[in-house]
């Protein structure tokens, strides 16, 4: 089994094998990975080292975090598991869900021809009555039309 390391605060310009010669006492064992960024090609201030067993792991953090590259202190520590898409890393804090915009068809045209925007859902429906409010205002927006109910009999 690897084990996948993250090598942060990179500099911006370098070789990769200037990066791979400060593992390489770890042989063919250790394979790095600089991510850079796809306009420019610089490296974006981190990257990757995979290593075959949990003592070299260990062993690569204890020697080289907090050592020098190029003048800058690098860290390293274990790699987090990868998220699947943007949503993940945005989701909402509190345990409420997150919110769906909802859009009813009039006319045959929703403004958007019933497709999501740019990360957002939409759902197009010809029934007013399947629109929910937001499950955190939902209480006060009860308390409205009971409201408006008692002032127009």
């Amino acid at each position: 089994m690897s084990i996948r390391l993250y090598v942060g605060n990179l500099p911006k310009e370098f070789e990769r094998q200037e990066l791979e010669a400060v593992f390489s006492e770890f042989g063919d064992s250790a394979s790095t990975k600089v991510i850079t960024d796809r306009k420019t090609g610089k490296c974006r201030g981190f990257g990757f080292v995979t290593v075959k067993t949990e003592e070299e792991a260990d062993q690569l953090i204890e020697k080289f975090n907090g050592s020098m590259f190029k003048e800058t202190e690098l860290k390293i520590e274990r790699a987090q598991p990868r998220t699947k898409g943007k949503e993940d890393e945005m989701e909402p804090s509190s345990s409420a869900p997150a919110p769906t915009i909802n859009r009813r068809a009039k006319g045959g045209s929703t403004g958007n021809s019933g497709k999501a925007v740019a990360g957002r859902k939409a759902v197009v429906t010809e029934d007013p009555e399947s629109i929910q409010p937001d499950p955190r205002w939902a209480q006060e927006l009860e308390k409205l039309k009971q409201l408006l109910q008692t002032a127009n009999p």
